[in-house]
């Protein structure tokens, strides 16, 4: 496998490619923290074995953080890599139009947000949408009821600061920028179809299920998948479990169907 960093705007991309690609296809993949931490970078594990997996080009977004640089900078950020992999598709090897955004927690939540703004902006758009237990909705931080449980690893404490820092202002605010929080879109009809992920111990379920079903009530097609008992990243952390398995397997499954791999 090749990969190899590339700078443009204020941040860049890593890119990863098969030594023997198959495909023309390729996804842009965004990293998850809250919208205030971790790198892409670190999702490189996770990147290796989707190209291995597809046979794809992926191309993984790096993004400025807040509380530094508060919204729109990370959207800015994605949105540019998401250009860069469309400028560059013809060099890449790669067909612009079969092509899939998808990330996990906060960068399923830009995920979401990208898809919605290419979709408004018009031009090429994305075949698909992959939200894994996405970071979507700011009001789940005012949650009292889930603010007492001790979710694993981002708890609704980590929730109401993440989207703090981010918004720069309270989470729950009768208005919000737009783009910003994805679950307070008004209308998702005509948006690409979904795949979206989550353990149904994750903090971030009750806004996924929301969001999968307020597609599916609008005309999009969406595969919800819920894992039973998995925590927040458990397919990462624990790859070898059942569950992790299972989601694995029906993620790479839309992915082929999507972009008609063999």
């Amino acid at each position: 496998m090749k990969a190899w960093w590339v700078h443009h705007g204020n941040k860049g991309c890593k890119v990863y490619q098969p030594v023997d690609k198959r495909t023309d296809a390729i996804m842009l993949w965004i990293h998850g923290g809250g919208y205030i931490g971790l790198a892409a970078s670190l999702d490189d594990k996770f990147c290796r074995r989707v190209v291995e997996e597809l046979g794809i080009t992926l191309v993984s977004a790096e993004y400025r953080l807040a509380p530094k640089h508060r919204f729109p900078a990370g959207l800015e950020d994605c949105q540019s890599s998401w250009q860069w992999m469309l400028d560059h598709a013809a060099e890449l090897g790669c067909d612009p139009s079969r092509s899939i955004v998808a990330g996990e927690s906060a960068g399923g939540g830009l995920a979401a947000a990208l898809a919605q703004r290419v979709h408004d902006e018009g031009g090429t758009q994305p075949l698909a949408q992959i939200l894994v237990a996405p970071m979507l909705d700011d009001r789940t931080a005012l949650r009292g009821e889930l603010t007492r449980e001790h979710y694993y690893i981002w708890n609704n404490q980590n929730n109401h600061g993440g989207w703090t820092c981010y918004l720069g202002q309270e989470p729950g605010q009768a208005e919000v920028p737009r783009y910003s929080v994805p679950a307070r879109r008004p209308r998702l009809a005509d948006l690409p179809p979904a795949w979206i992920g989550i353990g149904t111990a994750d903090l971030f379920l009750d806004e996924s299920v929301e969001y999968a079903n307020r597609l599916k009530d609008e005309g999009v097609d969406c595969e919800l998948v819920l894992a039973k008992g998995g925590v927040h990243a458990f397919h990462g952390v624990h790859p070898e479990a059942e569950i992790s398995i299972a989601f694995w397997a029906s993620l790479l499954a839309f992915a082929r169907r999507t972009l008609a791999l063999a």
